[in-house]
This record gives C-alpha cells, sequence and structure tokens, in this order.
C-alpha cells in the first residue's frame, strides 16, 4: 500500500494547549488509519523560539518514532510583518507540499483553514476542515474586531472560501450544520459532528494517585478552573463569582487556578473585588499533571462568554470536568453542554452574570453535593457525550 502523506495545519504554537490537547491526540488518531510509512506534518506558529527543554525534546523525538514532525514557524502580530511572513510560509508551504508528496492538508479551526484552503488550492490537494467553527464572527461578537475591520472581512471571506473548497467538514456540534449554510450561503454533503472530545484513560478519577493534599477542613469547598480570562472568557465576572462563593462558604473556600496569568494579573484581579489573595492557589502544568488538580476539586467552572456563536463550539474543559466527575457552573448557550447540564441535573446554568444569579449557582452546588452517586453519573455522561471513539470513527471514515 502506498503511503498516504498529510499535512496538518494549526495556527498555535506547539506547547499550547489546544495542540497538546486539541491537536496531538486527534493526530495520532489519524495515524492510526494510515500504514506505517505514512508521515504527518505538524505545522505550528509561535511567538517564541520552541522550547528546547528536555521534556519538550523528548515528546518531539516520541511523535518522530509515530511518524508525526512538527514543522515550527515564528508568528507575528497582524500587519505588515506579517504579510511578509506569510508570503514566506505559504511558499514554503506549497513546495514542501510537492516534494513530501502530501495527500490531504487537514487544517483545524478557521484560522488554520485559511492557510489550508491557499495550499490546497495551489497544490490541488484536497482539504478537510477539524473543529470548523465561525471564528471571525466570535471575535466581532466579542468586540475584539469591528465587523467593519479588514481582520474580519478577510477572515470571514476566508472561512466562506475554505468552507466551499473543503472535501469533508468537522464540526463541534450538530448546530454549526446548519448555521454554516446560512452565514456563509454553501451546502455541502460531507459534514461530521466531533465535540471536543478527552482522553477518559488519563481523566479517570480511579487512576489519580492523589499525591496532592490540601490542608482543609471538612466543610471546606474547591473550585477548579484550568483556563484564561480575557477573549472569549469573562474576566472580573469570573472574581466576583469567587468573591460571592467566598462569603457564601465564610471564607471555607478555595480555588484551583490552572493558569498561564502571572501573579500579578491575579491580585489585580482580586484586589477589585477585595477577595483575598489567598484563596486563589495558581498553578501553570503540562496538561498530564491537569487530572491530578481536577481530582481536588468539588466543582468546576466554564466561564466563557455567551456569545451568539458560541453555540456552535465545544470548550474541552466542560468534558474534562465532567470526565474526572465534577459538577459544572458554565454561561447560558455554550455549544451543547449548558443544556446537557441543565437537562441532566449535573450543574448550574448562569442566567445572567450578577451576584443573585451566582448565588443561585452556589446554592445548587450545595444541593449537588448531597448525591453521593453524582460523580459516577457525571463520568458516564462524560463517556457518552465526549468520548474518543466519536473521534476515533470519523477519522476511520474519512482516511481508512
Amino acid at each position: 500500500m502506498k503511503p498516504r502523506n498529510i499535512l496538518a495545519i494549526t495556527y498555535w504554537s506547539f506547547e499550547n494547549a489546544l495542540i497538546q490537547t486539541y491537536t496531538l491526540p486527534y493526530l495520532l488518531q489519524i495515524k492510526e488509519q494510515l500504514n506505517e510509512t505514512s508521515k504527518i506534518y505538524l505545522f505550528t506558529l509561535s511567538a517564541t523560539k520552541l522550547n528546547s527543554n528536555e521534556t519538550v525534546k523528548k515528546q518531539l523525538e516520541d511523535l518522530k518514532t509515530k511518524n508525526i514532525h512538527v514543522l515550527q514557524f515564528r508568528y507575528s502580530k497582524f500587519g505588515w510583518l506579517m504579510l511578509f511572513k506569510f508570503i514566506y510560509i505559504l511558499n514554503y508551504l506549497i513546495f514542501f507540499s510537492l516534494f513530501k508528496n502530501i495527500n490531504y492538508i487537514h487544517a483545524w479551526c478557521t484560522p488554520g483553514g485559511a492557510i489550508g484552503y491557499l495550499v490546497s488550492i495551489l497544490t490541488h490537494t484536497p482539504l478537510v476542515l477539524d473543529s470548523f467553527e465561525p471564528h471571525a464572527e466570535t471575535m466581532k461578537e466579542s468586540g475584539v474586531w469591528g465587523k467593519n475591520s479588514l481582520r474580519f472581512k478577510l477572515l470571514f471571506l476566508m472561512e466562506k472560501l475554505q468552507l466551499k473548497r473543503a472535501k469533508e467538514v468537522i464540526c463541534a456540534t450538530e448546530g454549526m450544520i446548519g448555521h454554516s449554510q446560512e452565514l456563509y450561503q454553501i451546502k455541502k454533503a460531507n459534514y461530521f459532528v466531533k465535540p471536543a472530545c478527552v482522553d477518559l484513560n488519563l481523566f479517570d478519577p480511579k487512576k489519580i494517585k492523589h499525591e496532592l493534599n490540601l490542608p482543609l477542613n471538612p466543610n471546606h469547598k474547591v473550585c477548579v478552573y484550568a483556563g484564561k480570562f480575557g477573549g472569549i472568557y469573562l474576566e472580573q465576572e469570573v472574581f466576583d463569582f469567587f468573591k460571592t462563593a467566598y462569603d457564601h462558604w465564610h471564607g471555607n473556600f478555595t480555588v484551583i487556578l490552572l493558569t498561564n496569568h502571572s501573579d500579578e494579573e491575579i491580585e489585580t484581579y482580586c484586589a477589585t473585588v477585595k477577595l483575598p489573595v489567598k484563596v486563589i492557589l495558581k498553578k501553570f502544568v503540562k496538561h498530564n499533571e491537569v487530572p491530578g488538580y481536577l481530582s481536588l476539586g468539588h466543582f468546576g467552572i466554564c466561564p466563557v462568554k455567551p456569545l451568539p456563536s458560541k453555540r456552535f463550539c465545544t470548550p474541552i474543559k466542560t468534558g474534562e470536568y465532567w470526565a474526572m466527575g465534577l459538577p459544572v457552573v458554565i454561561t447560558a448557550n455554550i455549544s451543547t453542554d449548558s443544556e446537557i447540564i441543565e437537562k441532566n441535573n449535573i450543574g448550574y446554568v448562569l442566567k445572567s452574570l450578577d451576584p443573585t444569579e451566582y448565588l443561585n449557582a452556589l446554592n445548587k452546588m450545595d444541593e449537588l453535593f448531597l448525591q453521593k452517586d453524582l460523580p459516577l453519573k457525571i463520568r458516564k455522561i462524560a463517556e457518552q457525550e465526549r468520548n474518543f471513539s466519536i473521534s476515533r470513527s470519523i477519522y476511520h471514515t474519512i482516511y481508512a
């Protein structure tokens, strides 16, 4: 059997969580569908030089043994420098695709899809869109881009062109199929639906050794959040929620915050709402260490801004919380997650962003904590809704 080579295109740094949790696991699943001599080349963009620490080196070497090779380029902000750099990158990828006999372009999300579209057109190579979502629409709704800005118009045009070009389109939600047909006025036959799936072997409460300990009394409650603030995520509102929780539980409250925000940023957020900084236990850990910290939590939060377009994008953190058996406080109309949480009574969906509604969520948590079988119930939902078998079946259909 002839080898089939794939150029996977992202718009992220190799060390970004979106590569580690939302790309590499799927590339390994795609590689399962190919023969041993087939190769996958992963294109990444980074603002800094690839970290040369031993962990990263080992990871790159391990990937090479599986015939997955990383191509890293430097990222610059939107402007003339990035334009000239992009011309070089595009030409490189065109010649690379021709000389390496690339058979498929597999692009993640629409910024990566824009690059994939151009390479696909210029090399006559089939294009597969993965995690296709209305990124330009989200940037406009969040106020990051204006509706008349060049960035918005350019990415929206590229989203339309890549959708028209794509051989297969993988969406995060069922609703994205109809929404994309209406938004871009393009109908296609080959749609798939793949939410943000989770490695249920890694995120498994039964496999945690519990080497981490918090010196807490039995009445103490712990909230976990693995993510960042700003962009598509709420900022000060999250700390308003933390302050409400701190008051509600009379100071018996800790937040495990897994993020790369600086101490100074967190201190500023806390000072604004008069929340003691000691309430926040901030860590930045490797992805394989995340389950250990989540296992210490009583509940998780998913503070995605309740933008209309977020109905069509699935946050991976919700699935990771579910896999660990944690109830979740989430904003309204986020993917299918908000609906699943409300329907199955495994958390709370915030109807508004104010202290009264935050208190309603905390009272709901108190009620759920009394259910001894709740973690098992939530874990089963993760196994049903976020199982890797969903993505593996899609990649088998496309590439086997």
